[in-house]
């Protein structure tokens, strides 16, 4: 009875020391204000993020609210500890405001993490 004891316990402490295993990621801001920017101008912006959690991150996919704005992920896994970026291009040549959304999809804590961008595009001959 007291092996059975022991067995139950070494298992539910293995499952527990698993269960606190977790990538987190943490922007340094989840938002990027272009301002007011000209038509034409360059339209890249970079958000930064860091692995505060215990296992690599592995940032599986990037998408965009609109076509007009193309993000891009990180090849490889961001160990714990260290920073990353994501590399957002918004196509300026379209004129008016910007309120875009970005999904984060990884193996984090938080699956699926929204950032924006905002600001507006305005014709340089207005």
């Amino acid at each position: 009875m007291k092996k059975l004891v022991a067995i139950a316990i070494f298992l539910f402490a293995g499952i527990a020391v698993q269960a606190q295993e977790v990538a987190k990621i943490e922007f340094k801001s989840e938002v990027i204000d272009y301002g007011e920017i000209e038509k034409g101008s360059d339209g890249v912006r970079i958000f930064e993020f860091t692995n505060t959690g215990n296992i690599p991150l592995v940032i599986t996919d990037v998408t965009s609210s609109c076509g007009c704005t193309i993000p891009e992920k990180p090849k490889d896994p961001i160990l714990p500890g260290k920073t990353g970026e994501i590399k957002v291009k918004y196509d300026t040549t379209r004129v008016g405001p910007i309120r875009k959304t970005i999904t984060v999809y990884s193996n984090a804590d938080e699956p699926a993490k929204s950032i924006k961008i905002k600001g507006k595009v305005l014709d340089k001959e207005s």
